[in-house]
């Protein structure tokens, strides 16, 4: 066992290349796998970019996602571990807290539930191109619909009228903004916990066909936990599948023969999808875990107390694990990518990602088969500065 030579860095967040995550992530994953980190306050914890060391982090139990353990990486959220969690946030929870959230959603996105639901995100889909095609291009595939198709499927599966998507779209976007203030984080979180606790409390009343009703016919659960929990649920719902259908298209348009193999060949999609998981990770930094006692990773002594990121857009680049991981190959396997995480916390809506994702792309590309960019690919705003990663605006024409 040895102690991994001190490297004092902060997280980089700039990208040299679009589709890449920054070249000091890289060229630290080639020194040191898992190599010391300066934080925002101060603490001296871990930067994890290797595959096999951030998946072990990811499923041991010795590792606390509780925010009050917790140091932040950028300075402007280091007061944000201090605040309360929102009853049933149960990402930020540990066992047996965050097991008692999860196992009364875990009915509702099994892969069984998940093949019920493709006939109605074929409906959807295939409406947001008839839509597309009536307003003609050239079109922000964007706000068209990347963003769209999983608003709407989040949705009505939580049962949030989709009249109100202004609102927490943009509540979600300020939440997950890395340079957003702490009063504007705070605020916009609980603008929105307000607004879910005010459904939560008509759904009791008079409740419909959703997931927020049968949540609130529960006696296990409060008011307040069900807004936690659906403030959780919505926010990953629309913003991680909305920015890989954005992100995804860019990366596809960008490559011919990748998109080709995506729009020609019904049985290469599952692999592109997983493929194009892993070779954006759009998961701009984290997730992040804090050592409840001292845990040996990779012969690395991680001691208790110490918080330690995990860079999954490195991890994920790993050529231990996947080789020549920084092109694209939609043909490729790749199986066990890490964009969901892994243990007890992976994404409990992984199979409603993947089912409209594998719906939406090859449907889009065949709809519109001279689908191209309106504008250079240089001159496409991104969402740097997003803890989700992806396109602002995706201007095309076809």
């Amino acid at each position: 066992m040895t102690e991994a030579t001190p490297r004092l860095s902060t997280f980089p967040l700039a990208r040299e290349r679009t589709f890449d995550p920054p070249d000091e992530l890289a060229r630290r994953r080639a020194e040191a796998p898992l190599q010391r980190m300066t934080y925002g306050d101060g603490h001296e914890g871990w930067l994890a970019t290797g595959y096999a060391e951030s998946r072990a982090i990811l499923a041991d139990a010795r590792f606390s996602t509780r925010p009050e353990l917790m140091h932040s990486a950028l300075p402007q959220r280091v007061e944000l571990r201090r605040d309360p969690l929102p009853p049933g946030f149960f990402l930020q929870m540990d066992p047996p807290d965050h097991t008692r959230y999860r196992r009364l959603l875990t009915g509702q996105f099994t892969v069984r539930r998940m093949k019920q639901l493709e006939p109605r995100i074929h409906d959807i889909t295939e409406s947001r191109l008839d839509a597309m095609e009536r307003e003609g291009a050239p079109a922000d595939l964007v706000r068209s619909f990347a963003l769209p198709i999983p608003s709407l499927v989040i949705c009505e599966m939580l049962g949030v009228p989709y009249e109100d998507r202004e609102k927490f779209q943009h509540d979600s976007s300020v939440i997950l903004d890395l340079e957003a203030s702490t009063d504007e984080i705070r605020t916009a979180m609980y603008d929105l916990l307000a607004y879910l606790s005010d459904l939560v409390a008509a759904k009791r009343k008079d409740p419909g066909d959703d997931m927020l009703s049968g949540l609130a016919a529960s006696e296990e659960l409060t008011d307040a936990e069900i807004a936690g929990m659906g403030l959780l649920l919505l926010i990953a719902g629309h913003e991680t599948t909305a920015n890989m259908l954005g992100l995804g298209t860019f990366a596809l348009l960008t490559n011919p023969r990748q998109l080709a193999v995506v729009r020609d060949d019904p049985d290469a999609v599952e692999n592109a999808v997983e493929e194009l998981l892993r070779y954006l990770s759009i998961l701009h930094i984290g997730p992040t875990r804090t050592a409840l006692e001292d845990v040996e990773i990779g012969g690395t002594m991680i001691r208790a107390g110490e918080t330690v990121t995990l860079s999954l857009g490195a991890a994920n680049r790993d050529p231990e694990r996947f080789e020549g991981g920084d092109t694209l190959d939609v043909t490729r396997s790749a199986q066990g990518h890490l964009s969901f995480g892994h243990g007890i916390h992976q994404c409990l809506g992984q199979q409603l990602a993947r089912v409209e994702m594998r719906i939406a792309y090859p449907a889009l590309l065949r709809r519109f088969p001279g689908l191209r960019l309106a504008v250079p690919p240089e001159e496409v705003p991104m969402r740097a500065t997003s803890a989700v990663y992806g396109v602002r605006r995706l201007p095309v024409l076809w």
